[in-house]
Order: structure tokens, then C-alpha cells, then sequence
């Protein structure tokens, strides 16, 4: 039975990243060109929005605080998520998706975005 939820939460992640992929990297193509390199960091960009969904659900799911060895302590998902959270932080600065970092970059000029093919 725990095969089955993990492949659920596994497969959740999956599509999560992927949704996050479909509407970043369009916005992204427009407002500033990417390139080959972009891939790693919007990559890993992704898998932290998703893994910050998760690591929401799991708290929804079982709480702040769960019973251990030794009583009540702190759910292990509250500091990975806040790991995530700032490492996303610094995607989001660094690929211009805040407000305040879209204003300190600018959209490519003609025939500066020659790696299109490689985000379709």
C-alpha cells in the first residue's frame, strides 16, 4: 500500500515540475531569450517549486509537529521545505521572475534567441 501512495507523490512531483516548466520557460523566451546553459537552472528551479508542493502536502497531510521516539517534534518537512524555499528565492532572482528582478533585465533583440528549438 505504500508503493502506491509514494508512486502517487512521486508522480504528483513529476507534473508539478512539468506545469512549472510549461508556464516559466514560455514567459522567459519573450522576456529575456534563453539559452542552452538556462537549462540546469530552470531544471532544478522546477524540482524546487515541486518538492515545495510536497513538502506543503506532507504538512497539510500529518502537521507542524509529529509523534517520534522520544514524543512531539518538529516534522523533518518544515526545514526542507524552507531550504527549498530559499534556493527558489534565488532562482527566482537570478532568472528574473520577481517583479523587481524583471526591471534589471531586457528582452533579446532580433535574432539574439538562436536557441529556441532547444525549449520546444
Amino acid at each position: 500500500m505504500g508503493d502506491r501512495k509514494q508512486e502517487a507523490v512521486n508522480a504528483r512531483c513529476r507534473e508539478v515540475a512539468s506545469l512549472e516548466w510549461r508556464r516559466v520557460v514560455p514567459v522567459l523566451r519573450i522576456a529575456v531569450g534563453l539559452g542552452e546553459v538556462d537549462t540546469t537552472v530552470l531544471k532544478d528551479y522546477c524540482i524546487s517549486a515541486a518538492r515545495i508542493d510536497q513538502c506543503e502536502r506532507e504538512l497539510s497531510e500529518n502537521g507542524l509537529l509529529v509523534r517520534g521516539e522520544r514524543g512531539w517534534q518538529k516534522n523533518g518537512a518544515t526545514t526542507i521545505v524552507g531550504q527549498y524555499r530559499c534556493q527558489l528565492a534565488r532562482y527566482v532572482r537570478e532568472l528574473g521572475l520577481s517583479p523587481s528582478a524583471r526591471t534589471a533585465i531586457s528582452a533579446p533583440g532580433p535574432g539574439e534567441d538562436d536557441d529556441s528549438d532547444v525549449w520546444d
